[in-house]
């Protein structure tokens, strides 16, 4: 992996940890619990010197702990030991990095010891959960919601209008199979989905039929996400979870996509519209009658 710019957020790794930070450090928890979080979420960058990202682990935690007003000495003391004994420059120096960009990355890297050093400034507590987040849906909820050649509405724009090469063109929808909180506050869940939009808007009864549903990945979903999909509940079924576990025995809980903030669009996508026939099963597809009561 090539480095080329001196930023501490240059790659994606860094953007990644940071946006987990984000999201964590929402927790009501002392800065102890959530480095201890964020160790769990990147255990071999944040435990193995060796790893390419282990410096970059602990500057960002530093960094952004320092910028949130998140006492840690695990995070500080060891951004410091990374600052003092050079590791971090002698590691991207291998990677390729120039030795302009080296210069301009020491500079950094010496402000940030100093602000990690310094007193911390205690201007206003930091916005906190008081309340785990509420479920908008609930397991055997069956959720359908319009398409563009089997896409959702992009909920990261404000509207329809603003999904440029967005045109509605069928409906898909996906059951919620498991869902939870990390740490009993972050929502998250688990849908399966529908391989293919269809070109009408499915009924419960429909939805019944012999048509194929995938595995997605869990995700979360704000009130906003919820509205902006046009996200609408036609009913509930009555998932059974010993029937999903035998289906599905490799499943986790969604706490990785939870403290990363994954949107479930990211798992509704679905082939374009096809008229509702009994379609060709495809790879690791199931029908509903497999997980419920």
């Amino acid at each position: 992996m090539g480095v080329w710019s001196a930023g501490l957020y240059a790659g994606d790794f860094a953007a990644d940890l940071r946006s987990a930070v984000r999201a964590v450090s929402r927790l009501p928890f002392d800065g102890a619990r959530l480095a201890d979080i964020l160790c769990g979420v990147e255990p071999e960058a944040a435990a193995q010197p060796g790893n390419e990202d282990h410096t970059t682990f602990w500057l960002v935690v530093a960094d952004q702990f320092a910028r949130r007003g998140i006492i840690c000495d695990r995070a500080f003391e060891n951004a410091k030991a990374i600052v003092d004994s050079g590791s971090d420059l002698a590691l991207l120096q291998k990677l390729g990095m120039s030795a302009a960009n080296l210069t301009k990355r020491a500079r950094l890297l010496n402000e940030l010891r100093e602000r990690i050093s310094a007193p911390p400034k205690r201007n206003r507590p930091r916005p906190v959960l008081k309340h785990p987040q509420r479920f908008l849906m609930n397991v055997g909820d069956v959720i359908v919601y319009p398409t563009s050649g089997g896409r959702p509405v992009n909920p990261y724009f404000g509207s329809r209008a603003r999904n440029k090469d967005w045109r509605h063109d069928g409906w898909s929808g996906f059951v919620v199979i498991d869902q939870g909180r990390a740490f009993d506050f972050l929502a998250w869940y688990r849908p399966v989905t529908l391989t293919a939009a269809l070109a009408e808007k499915p009924s419960l009864e429909m939805l019944r039929r012999d048509v194929a549903w995938l595995l997605r990945s869990a995700g979360t979903c704000s009130k906003i996400h919820f509205q902006r999909m046009e996200l609408e509940t036609i009913g509930s079924l009555s998932v059974h979870p010993e029937k999903v576990t035998q289906v599905f025995p490799r499943l986790r809980p969604g706490t990785s996509q939870a403290i990363n903030d994954i949107s479930i669009a990211n798992s509704m996508r679905a082939r374009g519209p096809l008229s509702l026939v009994k379609s060709q099963p495809e790879p690791a597809s199931i029908s509903l009658e497999q997980i419920l009561a």
